[in-house]
């Protein structure tokens, strides 16, 4: 039977998405391709086991508010897919309908429309006291974007690292002179930083970031001017926390666009960093009362916030508690690519 043409072109214009749009045009990673084909061997596995729907006869059309719902339901209930993993199925797929729309308005506009409904009502974000944090990954994604052949990339990667390495407030690194940056006796810098209260802490930074910061303030030729900023905007001596907030909203913006996969849990403040560098420290080891010092808490209850334990540490925790009282041989359910109809492009 032959097919009409929205079943031919629901099916051609996913191919082309996975197979030259993401890694070609978007320059995205294999991790990512795999991520997005996982999702549509989700959706297709959905529409077959529980529609009753051929693959080779999806539609555009046929994706509809009601059926999206019901696929993202069933990931939930019926697969135990977490909230935050469905988030990144419904990030694949609506990222496929915005390429699909702008190639056939008409076809794509229904299954557009309801993914942002779906977002609107099952997937905005709770109000409550949970952290943010970057995960070791997307840290490497942010510090790959800055060009640190322009003079405002260079600035940014030396202020991203800066940040991370000393867990500073946005507000003491709009305040950093030439004259608060000091070396022990291995080289390394050694920051005064000061925060709330007009209270002064002294952190020392990692060799890495003390190379680049050195090399930053020399290519400035500020280092005899101990009353310089060392971080400037383009248009005052020292930057604003307005501007640093933009610079983040810049490069996670632009680090999500490439790894829609990533960058999940956002929004991603300035003080999301000074969070990620807490936890790491907590996660490597580093005692409760020196992270308080590191971070300038007056009171350690406030260092305790960032004891939540992240879910990398929980994974690896699991990993290793099965790995040494659980036979290794177990069989991992059979996962949608298995499907002999599944389209090449999928596989």
């Amino acid at each position: 039977m032959k097919k009409n043409k929205s079943e031919y072109e629901f099916l051609s214009l996913l191919g082309r998405f996975i197979t030259e749009y993401l890694p070609v045009s978007m320059n995205a990673s294999k991790n990512t391709v795999s991520s997005y084909k996982c999702a549509f061997r989700l959706l297709f596995q959905y529409l077959e086991e529980q529609k009753g729907t051929d693959i080779s006869q999806i539609t555009f059309e046929m994706l509809d508010f009601d059926l999206l719902t019901g696929f993202f339901d069933w990931l939930v209930s019926d697969r135990k897919n977490s909230r935050t993993t469905a988030k990144q199925r419904m990030g694949a797929l609506s990222s496929f309908a915005e390429y699909a729309q702008c190639r056939n308005l008409e076809a794509g506009c229904v299954f557009r429309s309801s993914l942002t409904r779906i977002a609107k009502k099952s997937f905005r974000r709770v109000k409550g006291k949970q952290r943010t944090s970057f995960t070791r990954e997307e840290l490497s994604i942010l510090f790959s974007l800055p060009d640190a052949m322009e003079k405002l990339g260079w600035r940014d990667l030396v202020l991203l690292s800066v940040m991370y390495s000393s867990g500073a407030r946005a507000q003491e690194i709009c305040e950093l002179a030439v004259m608060d940056v000091s070396h022990d006796e291995k080289g390394n810098a050694i920051l005064t930083l000061t925060g709330k209260g007009e209270k002064s802490r002294r952190v020392k930074i990692t060799s890495d970031a003390t190379q680049l910061l050195d090399k930053y303030i020399n290519s400035r030729r500020i280092r005899d001017q101990p009353d310089r900023y060392v971080f400037p905007s383009q248009r005052n001596d020292h930057l604003s926390v307005a501007a640093i907030e933009e610079i983040f909203t810049k490069y996670v913006t632009a680090a999500k666009s490439v790894h829609p996969d990533k960058f999940c849990n956002g929004p991603y403040t300035p003080h999301v960093m000074r969070h990620t560098t807490a936890t790491h420290l907590i996660e490597a080891g580093v005692p409760l009362a020196v992270v308080k010092n590191i971070l300038g808490h007056s009171s350690i209850q406030t260092t305790q916030i960032y004891l939540d334990i992240s879910q990398q540490t929980v994974d690896r925790s699991m990993k290793e508690w099965n790995n040494k009282w659980f036979p290794q041989n177990k069989t991992e359910p059979s996962l949608p690519q298995e499907k002999q109809n599944m389209p090449d492009f999928l596989r």
